[in-house]
């Protein structure tokens, strides 16, 4: 398959989570069908795809020179826009048989603060593939509808998205967006946070796979007693030979305390920029959190913590804006004020 044709057209209307670590698409009908990472392997010289999603990631860190596997989206938004294209060509196509009669339509979330050209690219990609009708909504509405909360409401509400690019921290109220906190720290930053870690204290390279492992294994917000070290292997700075590292909770914690740290401070600069009355309304029913950053053990205590305003975890984080995109696409009519174009 190559990455410069896109037949189309596709049958039953979606949903689309199109996100920086993973893609996730809901189907009319039949609620979420898919959740694969956001990753592209292709032959640099012939651009055949080789795989796509969950195949494709184990390509990263891996690849003979000839093969290139890549993450297309960048903080959240487009960066290489003919790969992404073939992503979700290749996505859709793993849910639903074509149809040469009908374009549906489609819901694509994307980060708030968008710019138009950035917009345009998603529209564009989405149209390129065979979709018709395409409705953005952003991300922190769509988790915010996906964990259940009133956005029509005269009532502010806040709602952390911590997605693998970006965390977004976002206050609102009559089905808008009141203010937003938008900063490119996230699930990806804490990974990256303890890649760098083993460089300069262990002298040791491991690769993006390797470091979330040890972020989903051993790391926290805050200490968290019953954790346990975790035992790694990277390639030695000075040798290139395999060197294992065993590092201990407490030392996992401190690598990506300063990601973890911008987190937090956003969250309290939201708070400080929103009006009284929408905090009075927070306050009451406290601060939500979704995406798949948000599972970080004890991060929602820490906010807590910090802003003396109960912090919750939606019931499933990692699926939250997926759900909602799908609320919002089952009732297009009654959640028309909600997208942005």
């Amino acid at each position: 398959m190559s990455i410069f044709k896109f037949p189309a057209l596709f049958s039953k209307n979606m949903a689309m989570d199109l996100g920086t670590a993973n893609t996730l698409i809901y189907l009319k009908g039949s609620g979420i069908v898919l959740n694969e990472p956001s990753v592209v392997a292709y032959n640099t010289y012939s651009k055949e795809i080789l795989a796509v999603g969950a195949s494709a990631k184990k390509y990263l860190g891996r690849t003979p020179q000839h093969i290139s596997a890549v993450r297309p989206l960048k903080d959240g938004v487009i960066a290489d826009f003919v790969i992404t294209q073939a992503m979700i060509r290749s996505f859709f196509l793993k849910i639903q048989r074509m149809s040469r009669f009908f374009k549906p339509s489609v819901v694509i979330c994307v980060p708030t603060g968008i710019t138009q050209v950035e917009k345009k690219a998603v529209i564009e990609a989405a149209e390129q593939v065979g979709c018709g009708k395409v409705y953005l909504i952003e991300e922190p509405m769509a988790a915010a509808i996906g964990s259940g909360l009133d956005v029509f409401q005269n009532k502010g509400r806040m709602i952390i998205d911590i997605g693998g690019g970006t965390s977004e921290v976002a206050v609102i109220t009559m089905s808008s967006v009141a203010y937003c906190e938008s900063l490119r720290v996230a699930g990806d930053e804490l990974n990256e946070a303890i890649i760098r870690h083993l460089f300069n204290k262990h002298k040791i390279y491991i690769g993006e796979n390797t470091a979330e492992k040890c972020k989903i294994a051993a790391g926290s917000a805050i200490d968290i007693p019953s954790l346990e070290s975790y035992t790694l292997i990277g390639k030695n700075v000075i040798t290139s030979t395999p060197k294992e590292v065993t590092l201990t909770p407490q030392e996992i914690r401190i690598a990506m305390q300063e990601p973890v740290n911008a987190i937090v401070d956003a969250v309290r600069r939201a708070l400080d920029k929103t009006p009284t009355e929408l905090v009075t309304d927070i306050y009451e029913d406290g601060i939500f959190m979704a995406g798949g950053g948000s599972l970080l053990r004890g991060l929602n205590t820490l906010i807590e913590e910090t802003t003396k305003i109960p912090c919750h975890l939606t019931q499933n984080p990692l699926l939250a804006i997926a759900m909602g995109s799908g609320i919002a696409l089952d009732n297009l009519k009654d959640y028309k004020k909600v997208f942005i174009n």
